[in-house]
């Protein structure tokens, strides 16, 4: 299914252009217009509306629009059938993880692009950038306290060694021990 054909525009089409089209199709199909008919044009309306309808979430979202026209693109790994779609939760994304948060539907593609993909989209997800940035704020944290512990014990113990701190120690402590 391409879903520029599915709205009847070029590859070119603008966001507005994309709306216009949407709304068109979705008040000429949408099933509350078709409750009356005949059940075989109720299921085909219904059919063609959820297509229509998924259609406009993929092209209207940027991130979705350009994986659809980059996937459509490499004719060799395009999957032209419907089982990779979803209605209603956009192309190739698994109903299964709803809520702003989709996952990719397997598409069957060569192991090393698809795991290299993978990878790149996992890396990409905003926890993990999250996480990321936490582990690496805490390591620089860490980095700055053991600095400034090492600065603290230089200007405190100038010129002696760790060894010689200890040996230093213990004589004053047998001095107090003595009296």
């Amino acid at each position: 299914m391409d879903h520029y054909k599915v709205l009847g525009l070029p590859r070119s089409a603008s966001k507005e252009e994309i709306k216009e089209a949407f709304r068109k199709l979705a008040v000429k199909l949408h099933p509350d217009k078709h409750s009356h008919s005949p059940k075989a044009v109720r299921e085909s309306t219904t059919l063609r509306f959820k297509q229509v309808s998924e259609a406009y979430q993929v092209l209207i979202d940027d991130r979705k629009r350009a994986d659809y026209n980059f996937r459509s693109s490499r004719s060799h790994n395009y999957n032209a059938n419907t089982s990779n779609y979803s209605h209603g939760y956009g192309y190739g994304y698994s109903a299964t993880n709803y809520g702003g948060k989709y996952r990719r539907a397997s598409s069957g593609g060569s192991g090393a692009s698809s795991a290299f993909e993978n990878v790149l989209r996992y890396v990409t997800t905003r926890a993990f950038l999250l996480n990321l940035s936490v582990a690496g704020a805490f390591l620089g944290g860490m980095v700055v306290v053991n600095r400034g512990w090492d600065a603290l014990w230089k200007m405190h113990n100038a010129e002696k060694s760790f060894e010689e701190t200890m040996r230093s120690l213990e004589r004053s402590k047998a001095r107090k021990e003595k009296p």
